[in-house]
């Protein structure tokens, strides 16, 4: 069994069209993206004794917040030390080891709520699903990347597109899935975390079982190596214990970590938000529609932005989310002032878009500055932003929040203070992109990285 997981056993035949790769990568990612829909869940779990509203006993919010935040912070820790594994043992046995791990949180999670224990629910969706997020994250993107030396950006979309379209998915199914399952004692989330925990771990082995990896020495017919102008793209490599002594990665680092502090704090209270800013205008099903809304624009501006940037360049395409992004949140108070749902709705939309964007631009932004012999383990350590972004974005939100109402603040006006928070996160990110320069050359391998 486990020679069948090995990568040797992955290597496509001649021949092999190299789109049939993208939907083993789409198999991965499309159910891992269920954490961007894990809101729909924290209003229930707040009723899980009161069941019509929380009792003295039940979980806060702002404790149940945090089941997302351990999640993200095992997801970059997994990815960090992960990557240098993956590159060595191939997608399939990561993609099988993320499977395992991502569907045995929510069984581990449904634990945890059956006994009402929120630690039990940590170690589960947390802690365990948080690795198979983590692993199941980076597992297909450098082999898209080999797959699609010519389109590295539009390779980085495809792989990464179904993360930001997994909630479009598991938002409405979730609330289905309560509904079927709800009694007159019980809100019906241990069932539903179970049965998820199954239709997941399928899927994901099933991209296990399809996805290849090209011959060494493969290339596109007709390709030929890039010859590039733009003075950030490198021929050269540099490994990932050399990339972290160059001031590029910390730069990059901080250009995520802004950018997804921003928007993560959005998603992590996506379905309560969209609530609490328009009362008695959005219900529990209605938001569920807006968290895949935003899962629809998460998902399509990974694969648009990311296209983009093979054209525009990186750099000038990070500009671009910060320079509108800042824009965009500034004005989000002002249209739920005005009381439109739509146009607060689409705001949060391009926002989300540019988020997902975000990741899907950045394997190829590393690519370039570092090259692509060790682009896999050094997006894994990049990935540690992610990780200190999932606590600072939700804590941000929810503290904020909680503070405003402790002094009187309207519920459809806690967000305000923190959505101008985000804007000036931005800015900062913008000034880091600018500070991006060229790798010097006594950071580079002495061989320059292979065709790959």
């Amino acid at each position: 069994m486990t020679s069948f997981l090995d990568r040797e056993r992955t290597v496509a035949p001649a021949g092999y069209n190299r789109w049939l790769v993208p939907p083993a990568a789409l198999c991965i990612h499309l159910s891992i993206g269920e954490a961007y829909a894990f809101s729909v869940f924290n209003l229930p779990l707040t009723r899980l004794i009161g069941l019509s509203k929380p009792a003295a006993s039940d979980w806060s919010l702002t404790d149940i917040g945090w089941i997302f935040s351990v999640a993200i912070v095992f997801l970059g820790l997994s990815a960090a030390f992960g990557g240098a594994w993956l590159d060595r043992v191939g997608p399939r046995k990561a993609m099988t080891l993320a499977a395992l791990c991502f569907g045995g949180g929510f069984m581990v999670a449904a634990l945890g709520v059956s006994m009402h224990s929120l630690l039990i629910v940590f170690l589960g969706y947390g802690v365990l699903g948080g690795i198979g997020l983590g692993i199941g994250y980076i597992s297909p993107v450098r082999t898209l990347m080999t797959w699609f030396p010519d389109r590295p950006g539009m390779a980085t979309g495809l792989a990464i597109m179904g993360f930001g379209g997994g909630a479009m998915i598991a938002a409405p199914l979730s609330v289905l899935l309560m509904h079927h399952y709800a009694t007159a004692t019980s809100l019906g989330i241990v069932p539903t975390f179970v049965t998820l925990g199954v239709i997941y771990t399928v899927f994901m082995l099933f991209g296990a079982l399809i996805v290849r990896v090209p011959a060494a020495g493969w290339a596109p017919a007709g390709y030929v190596p890039s010859t590039s102008s733009q003075k950030l793209v490198t021929s050269q490599s540099v490994t990932a214990a050399q990339a972290m002594n160059t001031p590029q990665f910390f730069l990059i680092w901080f250009v995520l970590f802004l950018n997804v502090t921003a928007g993560i704090g959005v998603i992590s209270q996506a379905s309560p938000m969209i609530q609490e800013m328009f009362q008695g205008r959005v219900t529990a099903v209605t938001a569920a529609g807006f968290v895949g809304f935003l899962s629809l624009f998460n998902m399509g501006g990974r694969f648009f932005w990311a296209s983009l940037s093979d054209r525009l360049g990186r750099k000038p395409t990070y500009f671009v989310f910060f320079g509108l992004g800042i824009i965009l949140y500034v004005l989000v108070p002002h249209t739920a002032l005005l009381g439109s749902v739509s146009i607060t709705a689409l705001c949060f939309g391009v926002i989300l878009s540019m988020y997902g964007g975000g990741f899907a631009t950045l394997p190829a932004y590393l690519r370039d500055i570092f090259g692509l012999r060790h682009v896999g383990a050094i997006h894994g350590r990049t990935l540690t932003a992610w990780s200190a972004a999932g606590v600072m974005g939700p804590v941000l939100v929810d503290y904020i929040r909680q503070y405003q109402l402790n002094h009187g603040v309207p519920k459809a006006d806690a967000y305000t203070v923190t959505l101008y928070v985000m804007a000036g996160l931005l800015l900062i990110g913008g000034v880091c992109n600018a500070m991006i320069s060229p790798v010097d050359a006594r950071h580079h391998e002495a061989i320059a990285s292979p065709a790959e």
